[in-house]
């Protein structure tokens, strides 16, 4: 008899027990995997917003502005651009933490990396770090003749001479401009969503995916609206 009358109750609590960890957070609100959670904020980045910020940019300070308006959280993201040779540029996304201007593995949010191909086209791809590093855009091409910011543009002449063979960084008493900047943004701006997420680029691990054998899916995810992942499957009649 106390075999049937505990057991219920042992069932019930380790149920309990294991909600918190069911993909919630301490409010009780289900998760999105898209965000990354930082010391005192949960963050949502845009990346299709950052490709465009990139091919829009007329240099790296514009960028690093527009790259502080899309971004939702309180910390600067400071940029940094190198040209490792006439036809490579990288540009890092970073939060400067110990505040020297220098990028250090662990600050990076994201890279773009731009090649110009010998057919006179621009190969561009971003890939997220640490919290983001589930985005991984695929290649993506420019032309001379699209509308592009001079940081793109002024690639494709014909007497084009790399500008930052000597690096450019945010520099660090840059910050509180940005982010004053980025203030007076979002006072303009109250109805911008703030919650939309990339529709680009792959994810690996995807917590929730199904595959053949029940596993995580290893594979790769284009273009799928976070509607769509959250509709339930249907009864069919027969």
């Amino acid at each position: 008899m106390h075999t049937k009358t505990i057991l219920p109750v042992v069932v019930l609590t380790t149920l309990a027990l294991a909600t918190p960890g069911c993909g919630k957070d301490s409010a009780g609100q289900r998760s999105n995997e898209r965000w990354a959670t930082t010391e005192n904020t949960t963050v949502d980045l845009d990346f299709d917003k950052i490709n465009e910020a990139y091919k829009a940019a007329e240099g790296p300070e514009d960028f690093e502005r527009r790259v502080n308006e899309i971004y939702q959280g309180s910390e600067v993201i400071s940029v940094a651009v190198q040209d490792l040779d006439a036809k490579t540029q990288v540009v890092t996304g970073f939060f400067d933490k110990n505040t020297d201007g220098a990028v250090q593995d662990p600050e990076k949010v994201f890279t773009i990396r731009r090649d110009i191909t010998p057919e006179g086209t621009a190969q561009v791809q971003t890939s997220g770090f640490g919290a983001y590093s589930y985005y991984h855009s695929p290649l993506m091409s420019l032309a001379s003749g699209m509308i592009l910011g001079s940081m793109l543009s002024s690639a494709f002449r014909p007497n084009y001479v790399p500008v930052y063979t000597q690096p450019y960084s945010t520099p660090p008493s840059r910050a509180s401009s940005l982010q004053a900047q980025r203030d007076a943004y979002r006072a303009a701006n109250p109805s911008v969503d703030r919650s939309k997420a990339s529709q680009t680029g792959r994810r690996y691990n995807n917590v929730g995916s199904n595959s053949i054998g029940g596993g995580r899916s290893g594979g790769s995810r284009f273009g799928v609206r976070r509607s769509e992942r959250s509709r339930r499957p249907e009864r069919l009649l027969a």
